[in-house]
């Protein structure tokens, strides 16, 4: 395969023909079932196929096609089983690789930005991609001073790509939007398009992942690697050994998936209060599960790619702890207050606190629980409930507000869910809130906690 393609028509035409070849397919699978074809077999062929196009197209065109596919790669737990199945493969594949970029590409880019001489600057360099992904890839090399170091080698073109294909998506997002139920995919894009300058610019990233290293230098559990060089758009990290996230979620042991959720979990509460800053793409292509003898587990969590952060000088907002200690009180007056004051309740919407309430306390489960278990028939069903319109939470949620200041903390909050829920993750979830989440530590256990009858409901794994 070539460089990332970088005419806006070529990529445009291969986007905008989605939904014409899923068309044609609905029409083909009509008439399968006209012939004597059952629905459950034309359904699933049709599936698997949609499934086989969409993400082949994503993938292959890197750029902003994949890193949306990445984004909707979290949420395929949310997705019913019956559908999930066709799906899941081709999602999981946008989570840790794609087609690379040539050698001859990325020896002449190491040139341009590192100098003629840039071999000089390492001992080794090895030609073939640890790992492509949306805007760049990696490169395992040994650096001139011995240590292993990881370079990520943007692609070029890879700014009018990101563009090009956001806007493209844009057009297209009735297509996708019943991909994943309860979730609205045109605001989704145009925050992805807002993040492209911050994506691309390799100098900021190094700054982010050198604040999370110099944090987490002497932490037990979480360790991030040390930013060894940065040159435009070249950026040279320390390598991190470990295995991807995507694999704990494929093979992984209960008590890896456990580790593995509770410690994204802490990242997720823990990492803007210490650095100030929020990791803003957690899909599990950027997450190691660490082997460590010293840790009090036996593993660590390794964390990549600070392209994308929300600037959180005071952590996490207060308003989230707080709303979320007078929810599991029960304080129904309080949390719509809140609500209002942030901007999620407009000032001409009327709503009952009583049904707020009764919107949120399943969203707020396992924060009632000392221990929960993150699974996808509990995403599915919280996803079914927000986007059926017989629902009254789908008319209420239709009625909320999505503040600016709240939307990538938002997505990445339901982005770690829908991780955790593909872990299948049962792990003290409750107790990280406490210890990170401002204003809700002083939440006292509710005598009756609001989502303990479904918390004793059977769970799938």
């Amino acid at each position: 395969m070539s460089d990332l393609p970088r005419k806006a028509v070529t990529r445009t035409a291969r986007l905008a023909a989605l939904p014409l070849g899923i068309a044609g397919r609905a029409t083909l699978g009509l008439g399968r079932r006209i012939g004597g074809r059952s629905a459950e077999v034309v359904t699933a062929e049709l599936q698997q196929a949609t499934a086989d196009q969409l993400f082949k197209v994503l993938g292959e065109l890197k750029g902003g096609a994949m890193k949306f596919g990445q984004v909707l790669s979290v949420f395929e737990a949310a997705l019913p089983e019956e559908v999930a199945g066709p799906y899941r493969a081709a999602l999981t594949k946008l989570q840790d690789a794609a087609p690379p970029m040539p050698a001859a590409s990325v020896h002449a880019a190491l040139a341009e930005r590192l100098g003629k001489d840039w071999r000089s600057k390492f001992l080794s360099f090895d030609d073939r991609p640890a790992a492509a992904a949306s805007i760049g890839q990696v490169h395992k090399a040994v650096w001139h001073d011995g240590r292993e170091v990881a370079v990520k080698v943007q692609y070029p073109g890879a700014g009018d790509a990101l563009l090009s294909d956001l806007a493209q998506l844009s057009r297209v997002a009735w297509l996708l939007g019943p991909l994943i139920p309860g979730l609205d995919i045109k605001p989704l894009i145009s925050e992805l398009r807002e993040r492209v300058s911050e994506e691309l610019d390799y100098e900021l990233e190094a700054q982010a992942q050198d604040r999370h290293a110099e944090e987490f230098a002497d932490d037990p559990d979480i360790t991030v690697p040390r930013v060894v060089s940065q040159a435009d758009q070249v950026l040279i990290t320390e390598w991190l050994d470990g295995i991807p996230l995507a694999e704990v979620i494929a093979n992984g042991t209960q008590r890896e998936r456990d580790r593995a959720g509770q410690l994204l979990a802490r990242f997720l509460f823990a990492g803007p209060s210490r650095t100030g800053l929020l990791h803003a793409d957690p899909h599990p292509g950027n997450f190691r599960l660490i082997k460590d003898g010293h840790a009090a587990s036996g593993w660590r969590l390794g964390v990549l790619d600070f392209g994308t952060v929300d600037r959180l000088p005071e952590g996490l907002p207060y308003p989230i702890g707080d709303s979320l200690r007078m929810a599991l009180a029960g304080d129904a007056a309080g949390v719509l207050d809140m609500l209002r004051e942030e901007g999620f309740v407009k000032p001409s919407i009327e709503l009952d606190p009583d049904a707020v309430l009764d919107y949120l306390r399943p969203i707020i489960e396992p924060a009632t629980v000392d221990t929960f278990h993150f699974t996808r028939s509990w995403m599915r069903s919280q996803a079914a409930r927000i986007a059926d319109p017989r629902s009254p939470a789908y008319n209420l949620g239709k009625q909320l507000n999505l503040p600016p200041a709240y939307l990538l903390i938002h997505r990445v909050t339901l982005s770690t869910i829908g991780v955790l829920c593909q872990l299948g993750a049962k792990a003290p979830f409750r107790a990280e809130m406490l210890e990170w989440l401002p204003g809700f530590a002083e939440v006292e256990a509710p005598e009756e906690a609001p989502g303990e009858a479904m918390e004793k409901a059977p769970q799938e794994s």
